[in-house]
């Protein structure tokens, strides 16, 4: 299972958020660039970036922050936030990005996610967030009425590569992944799921490989590895594999 370190940025900088709250965020670094070496130098080789800002805002924000991490590390990059048109996702790939994660437009408009899956092969996520199993959209600050699972199946139906599922009421909280949930939505489709939200120990990460069977394919660390519950090196061995 692969373990992905996450750089979430607000303002410029590197923050984590507490369940998705704007206003309750922690600053880790200063420069979203520094983070990206950092995970580098711990052995990343794929990162999970989310503009924050950009995803209230519904277009990126942090654009030059990116490409500066897409052209000076080499990593694999994937990104989140504000994705909303065809040409914001010709964007970000022209610039470095090598996976696009559509979550708002992925609710909003099946059409564009139709289109955007056909022009861009393999490069396409949906990224379905969720509280109490129901879609969240607009940068969480909305909560749909729509089922994830039903949403993943939709998205599946529209040709993405894959589809990132995040807790949001666990997310940054290190209480624990919602494998049941994750595992639920992973036999619903046929395509790769990668698992978000709540990782806080290395039993977290060891459960959800027991799903790899039913599809999940990697998970997405943020607050564990920022506060030092454990290392990346750590997370690796426990998972099994890294890309």
């Amino acid at each position: 299972m692969l373990v992905i370190p996450a750089i979430d940025i607000k303002d410029g900088r590197c923050v984590r958020l507490y369940q998705g709250d704007m206003a309750r965020s922690t600053v880790y670094f200063d420069r979203p660039l520094a983070a990206a070496r950092h995970w580098q130098r711990e052995g990343a080789r794929l990162i999970h970036i989310v503009d924050l800002d950009g995803a209230v805002q519904g277009r990126p924000v942090h654009l030059r922050e990116v490409e500066a991490i897409c052209k000076e590390t080499g990593l694999v990059v994937q990104l989140g936030g504000g994705l909303r048109s065809a040409e914001t996702v010709e964007t970000v790939l022209a610039i470095g990005v090598a996976r696009a994660v559509i979550g708002t437009a992925a609710y909003d408009d099946p059409d564009l996610l139709r289109r955007l899956c056909a022009s861009f092969p393999d490069r396409i996520i949906a990224g379905i967030d969720a509280r109490d199993g129901k879609a969240a959209v607009q940068g969480w600050t909305e909560t749909t009425g729509a089922d994830a699972v039903a949403l993943a199946r939709r998205c599946e139906s529209a040709g993405v590569a894959r589809i990132i599922y995040t807790d949001i009421e666990r997310d940054g909280t290190r209480a624990g992944v919602n494998v049941e949930a994750t595992g639920r939505l992973a036999r619903s489709v046929r395509i790769p799921v990668i698992a978000s939200g709540g990782v806080g120990s290395l039993e977290d990460l060891r459960r959800l490989k027991t799903l790899e069977q039913e599809g999940v394919e990697g998970v997405i660390v943020g607050s564990a590895l920022y506060t030092g519950a454990f290392s990346l090196h750590q997370a690796i061995e426990a998972a099994g594999r890294i890309i």
